[in-house]
Order: C-alpha cells, then sequence, then structure tokens
C-alpha cells in the first residue's frame, strides 16, 4: 500500500509542473497531507524508522492547506520536483 501512496502522490506532484486550475494545486495539497500521514504512520508502525517519520511529518507541514506556506510558483515546482523524485528513489530503497 505504501508503494501505491508514493506513486501517486509523485505523480501528483509531477504534474504540478504543468499549468493547472488552482483547485488541482488544492487538491494536491489534500491529497500531500493524506498520503504523507499515512506514510508516517506506517514507517512508525512497521519500520520504527523514526527518521522517515520526521521526514513525513516535515512533508505534512510543508503541504498543510489551511495555513500554506506563500512562495512562487518556480520555487514550489522544485519542491514538488525534488519530493517527487524523492518519493520515487525511496520505492528503490525499500525494494532492495
Amino acid at each position: 500500500m505504501t508503494k501505491s501512496i508514493k506513486i501517486i502522490v509523485a505523480i501528483l506532484l509531477f504534474l504540478c509542473v504543468l499549468k493547472m486550475p488552482y483547485g488541482y494545486y488544492q487538491f494536491v495539497r489534500i491529497a500531500c497531507v493524506l498520503g504523507f500521514s499515512i506514510l508516517a504512520y506506517n514507517s512508525y508502525k512497521n519500520d520504527n524508522d523514526f527518521t522517515n517519520v520526521i521526514t513525513y511529518v516535515f512533508l505534512v507541514l510543508v503541504f498543510q492547506p489551511f495555513n500554506t506556506v506563500s512562495l512562487n510558483k518556480i520555487t514550489w515546482n522544485i519542491i514538488d520536483i525534488i519530493v517527487g523524485i524523492g518519493l520515487l528513489v525511496s520505492i528503490k530503497k525499500s525494494e532492495k
């Protein structure tokens, strides 16, 4: 389940680079909060890996939709790409 969550969130983040309606970005924020919350919980319960838990909680705080972090579009695109790549790399690492 965590693999599919990582893939879905990564795809959503990569699509943020395209010109999308504002509602899409709000949806992505909510999806990221849900996805990263589940990943943090699963990391805590299954792996007891607190580095991953802290990373996912930090990402929840960055992407939370209630008190948004005000950054320009280019900065958000860079963050989206880095986080998306990080999610895909973590899938490869967990498969080894």
